[in-house]
């Protein structure tokens, strides 16, 4: 038995359509069904936007207390190793200090000795040339030492006026207006330990 089918088209130009394409199929003993074919589903330009309003709100507001937690803990780390720094600076200065003067003490215990043997001796011998001249070797080695240690005494002796070094207790008429603003005594001793003034020396000065 032979079947006639008949195709129907909404359109058989072959344009664009709305909505969805049918197809219709005819059979000669009367039998006649119709398909519905739905076209292609709609592009992700065209779909619907099913989000729930305030996801993404929520979701950066999350995001935000994450990042300000870390910054917190990252703030309270730095705050906890500065302290750190600060005692730990602070007790290696404590020992370079307690060391350095343990090294100067040191250095002076043999002048110490010197000093006490120097001490008996006078109470035993009337010999002043020979105590005179063991105090000035002592004398001699306490310098020595100290300078060892950086420390370097000022020197005064016809210099310029220096407020850097020297500190005026006088002012002394001088006939030699070329010694006017230099040093003409030095009352008391100054002192350099390494490049710093510890003492200035004080001093008499030309006017």
């Amino acid at each position: 038995m032979s079947k006639n089918h008949k195709h129907n088209a909404a359109s058989e130009a072959g344009g664009q359509h709305d909505g969805p394409q049918k197809v219709e199929v005819t059979i000669e003993d009367g039998g006649a069904g119709k398909i519905d074919i739905a076209e292609d589903e709609p592009s992700p330009e065209e779909a619907v936007d099913v989000t729930p309003e305030g996801v993404e709100e929520v979701s950066a507001e999350e995001q935000a207390q994450q990042e300000i937690a870390e910054l917190k803990d990252r703030n309270l780390r730095l705050m906890a190793e500065f302290e750190n720094y600060k005692k730990r600076t602070l007790r290696e200065k404590t020992e370079l200090i307690l060391n350095g003067g343990e090294k100067v003490i040191t250095a002076l215990l043999p002048i110490l000795d010197d000093l006490e043997r120097a001490e008996a001796n006078m109470n035993k011998s009337q010999d002043y040339a020979s105590l005179r001249e063991g105090f000035d070797l002592i004398v001699k080695k306490l310098h020595e030492t100290l300078e060892r240690q950086g420390l370097k005494r000022i020197d005064t002796d016809g210099k310029t006026f220096d407020t850097d070094y020297h500190e005026a207790i006088a002012m002394v008429p001088v006939e030699d207006k070329a010694m006017a603003g230099h040093v003409i005594d030095c009352v008391e001793a100054g002192y350099q330990l390494g490049d710093k003034v510890i003492r200035h020396a004080k001093v008499a000065v030309g006017q």
